[in-house]
């Protein structure tokens, strides 16, 4: 019986704690991929630019190795045992269709497009959140960011 309330006093404890005192634990480290042009001399590179190139939350521009160059989000990839095997799908900014370019066909990469979640990490609000509760401020939330 004694465990039982040990746990209860525990719960109620945790239950009446202060959030404003609760530990934040950090997220994940992200790279400034904007504006970065990774060189593509190895298998290994161009598959781990792709990588990077997928969770960037900004548009891309591939140039392919029979010349045009396309611009957009890169949304999906396929990786298969080649590079002739691997696809990216991306969505053309100029275009409504999808296109799917394999690993192989691809000359060149860059990070062109501005980082839409650059900064936008949950500790960078906390951080303006508690900024805000220093000066004063209430009704602090969370607001989308105007669209270009």
């Amino acid at each position: 019986m004694a465990t039982q309330t040990q746990e209860s006093a525990k719960l109620a404890q945790l239950a009446h704690e202060n959030p404003d005192e609760i530990e934040v634990a950090a997220g994940r480290e992200r790279e400034q991929l904007e504006g970065w042009i990774p060189a593509l001399a190895t298998d290994a590179e161009v598959r781990e630019a792709l990588e990077k190139a997928f969770d960037y939350r900004g548009d891309v521009t591939i140039t392919r190795k029979d010349g045009p160059q396309i611009v957009g989000y890169l949304f999906d990839r396929r990786s298969g045992s080649s590079l002739a095997d691997s696809f990216v799908r991306i969505i053309p900014a100029n275009a409504p269709a999808k296109v799917n370019i394999a690993y192989s066909d691809i000359a060149a990469l860059a990070f062109t497009g501005r980082d839409t979640a650059a900064g936008k990490t949950f500790e960078a609000w906390v951080k303006k959140y508690w900024e805000k509760k220093a000066a004063g401020e209430r009704n602090i939330q969370i607001e989308p960011e105007k669209l270009d």
